[in-house]
Order: structure tokens, then sequence, then C-alpha cells
């Protein structure tokens, strides 16, 4: 019993070494393996590479249990097509990389694509293809097409048959010169050095500068783990005088549904890609109007 007790003593305070180095102590191990040959230590490497690398600090507080959880769930996406377009304003995206670390952005602009009747949508008539399945998922799924061969656009589905919501702007918060770098490794050599506001002011620039691939198409925005939605904790929700309603663009071979105001942006936001004066100048009217009465 005496020498059981030892063993017991013994394991306890190579635990608590082990502990006090930072390292986590795996199964069965009760002190370093410093007989190890140089091959099998060379194998154990990765591990206390990723060990350090959880220490980095452009991790994700939604993967760091220390900190309070802001990811938006499910609950968040399952509301209506244009309900979900105004709801994005001012939501973070995070784009996490393979190396830990992040891209982050605040959500600026939006459009918001109803389907059925919605003749500018891909989901126009209930039409159904490989492409566009993702629109008739469920809310939260992640919808990216290709344009003009080359270019990507991220779009978000929403509750309503083949409804979607397009991610048009971002003001990058995180990650800038990774940005950078990835914006041109898509322009012209010589060409300026983009400003920040210049770096996610359109749908395909977004899918660059945070590297959205196609193959994230049909993925959950809900529980992914590489791009994900968080509140903003640093800024207050917009309020409704705050947001722009305006027609879409890039679709006026659509007739009267190029005309309807379903593209949101945040007023006077210099990471907007395209400011329409006339509708700031009526959505200021109409909020006045509505303060007004209420």
């Amino acid at each position: 019993m005496a020498g059981r007790k030892r063993k017991v003593q013994d394991l306890a305070v190579a635990t608590a070494t082990h502990t006090e180095s930072g390292l986590p102590l795996r199964r069965n191990q009760t002190e370093p393996n410093c007989g190890a040959s140089p091959a099998k230590l060379k194998s154990q490497q990765p591990l206390l590479c990723e060990s350090v690398q959880s220490l980095e600090p452009e991790r994700s507080h939604y993967f760091n249990n220390n900190e309070p959880q802001r990811r938006l769930g499910q609950d968040f996406f399952n509301q209506p097509c244009i309900s979900l377009a105004k709801a994005f304003l001012g939501k973070v995206l995070v784009r996490r990389r393979a190396d830990g670390s992040e891209l982050r952005g605040r959500i600026v602009e939006t459009e918001a694509y109803l389907g059925g009747e919605d003749k500018a949508s891909h989901s126009a008539g209930g039409k159904r293809t490989e492409r566009n399945t993702a629109m008739f998922m469920k809310p939260g799924t992640i919808y990216v097409y290709p344009i003009y061969g080359i270019y990507l656009c991220m779009n978000v589905s929403s509750e309503g048959e083949g409804a979607a919501v397009l991610l048009r702007s971002l003001e990058p918060l995180q990650g800038q010169p990774a940005m950078r770098e990835l914006r041109a490794a898509r322009r012209k050599e010589g060409a300026w050095q983009l400003k920040d506001k210049d770096l996610c002011n359109g749908p395909s620039k977004l899918c660059q500068a945070l590297n959205i691939p196609r193959c994230f198409d049909r993925r959950d925005l809900a529980s992914d783990t590489e791009v994900w939605l968080e509140d903003d904790q640093n800024t207050s929700p917009p309020k409704p005088q705050d947001i722009v309603s305006a027609p879409r663009v890039g679709i006026e071979s659509h007739g009267e549904w190029a005309k309807k105001p379903w593209r949101f942006y945040l007023r006077g936001h210099p990471c907007v890609s395209v400011v329409n004066k006339e509708a700031e100048r009526r959505s200021l009217s109409e909020s006045v109007s509505y303060n007004s009465i209420c």
C-alpha cells in the first residue's frame, strides 16, 4: 500500500509540473518524453505549435471559452428576406483563415432578392437549378455564385421560397493588410494601393478581400467554423433613419423589378458601393413623417 501511495503522489507532482509549463497533459503521460527519438519528437511538433497558436490574439471570441459568445445563430436568420437584409446592416462578417487569423468587416450594404415573382432573382418563378440550390435551403445557407466568369458574390438564404440576401459592401475592421494582399492578387501589377474604404465596397470585392471561395456555397453561416456572423459590440444597431432604401444595382433589364427599393445601406457611410441621393432624401423624409406620427 505504501508503494502504491507513493506512485500516486509522484503522478500528482508530475502532473502539476507539466501543467505549470503551459502545455496540456496528454492521457497516460506523466512526464516529457525525453528519451524519444528525434523523428518522434519531430512528429509531435505540430501538437506543440497548435498549443501556441491557440493563444493568438486574432482568434475568434466564438472559439474562446473565456469570452462571451457573440456568434449569431439560426434564430437570427429565421426572418423574411427584406427584414433580414436590413438586420444584416451593422453586423460583423468574420472569416477565419487556415493560420487561425481572422478577417472582419461590418456589413454596410445589402440587397434582397425575394424569389418567386421577383424577376431579378436567380430563383424567379420558383426555378431551381444546380447553381441556385442554396437559395432553397434553410435560412442562413451561404449562396456563392460567379459573375463574368471570374468574380464571386456571396448571398445568404432567408425565409421564403428561393429568397436570399446579397452582401454588397463591408467596412474593414480587422486584417486590412491581408485583405489588401488578397485584393492585389487580382489587380494589375503597378496599380495604386487601395484605401481601406475601397477594400470591400462591392460584392465581388468583399469576396476577394475575405477570400470567400466558391466551395463555401451551401455552407451554414450559423454553424460554419471558417465564416460566421457576429454582433458588433463596439457600435449600436442602426436606427430606421440610418438605413437608406434604394433600387438594386445592375438589374436594369428587369423592368419594374429594377425599381423596387430593396437595396439597403447605412446613410453616409464611406464604404457603400453606390450612393443614391434621391433615395436618401426620400428615405429621410419618410423617416421624419413616421417619427412625427409616433
